[in-house]
């Protein structure tokens, strides 16, 4: 039995997530030459749901090709994506402050998906599952924004913002996966580890 996984996410938040869990991990991460940015790249008029399941597929893809190029040890592979989404309306990671405000600016006041997909590589299997969400923000003002987009946080993350951080505290309600929604959601990613073969 396998008694590891290689993880393909740059995220601190997986690999906190994957501890959680007692799961050992390796990271298989892109070279420089890779870009992995426009595999996120979204397709006119796609759903949310379609959307993060096939960035996540692309990016299992390529971390097992990185795999095979180098030649290290056979071992599942675990790859994932979030997205937040109001209606069809996707929200990737912002550009910039003046970016990360005008997400926020949007999202308060409203509920919104936070969808994450989680996809494993085991040799020729793939094993897949996501995860979906539901997060209710207060109205918020500019200068609330405006000062929790100072603090830095929001940046790389999907939809401006991070659960687990200072945010929290315009949220009213959350319905589904809280790890779903920091990035990994653990009883999907348990269920699809423990079908590629690993022990937990």
């Amino acid at each position: 039995m396998v008694n590891f996984v290689y993880l393909a996410s740059q995220s601190p938040r997986r690999r906190q997530l994957l501890e959680q869990l007692g799961i050992r991990y390796e990271l298989l991460l892109p070279d420089a030459a890779e870009d992995a940015e426009a595999l996120e790249i979204a397709l006119p008029n796609e759903a949310p749901a379609a959307y993060v399941k096939r960035v996540t597929g692309l990016k299992l893809d390529a971390a097992s090709v990185r795999l095979a190029q180098r030649k290290l040890l056979p071992a599942p592979i675990l790859c994932s994506d979030t997205t937040v989404a109001l209606g069809r309306i996707i929200y990737g990671k912002p550009d910039d402050s003046q970016d990360a405000a005008r997400m926020l600016s949007e999202l308060a006041g409203k509920t919104h998906r936070v969808l994450t997909a989680v996809a494993v590589q085991q040799g020729l299997q793939r094993f897949e599952a996501l995860s979906t969400s539901r997060v209710s923000f207060e109205s918020m003002t500019a200068r609330q924004i405006g000062t929790y987009v100072a603090t830095g946080e929001p940046m790389g993350k999907a939809g401006a913002y991070a659960i687990q951080g200072r945010v929290a505290m315009h949220i009213t309600r959350i319905n589904g996966s809280y790890s779903g929604i920091m990035g990994l959601p653990l009883w999907e990613t348990a269920s699809l580890l423990q079908a590629a073969g690993l022990e937990i």
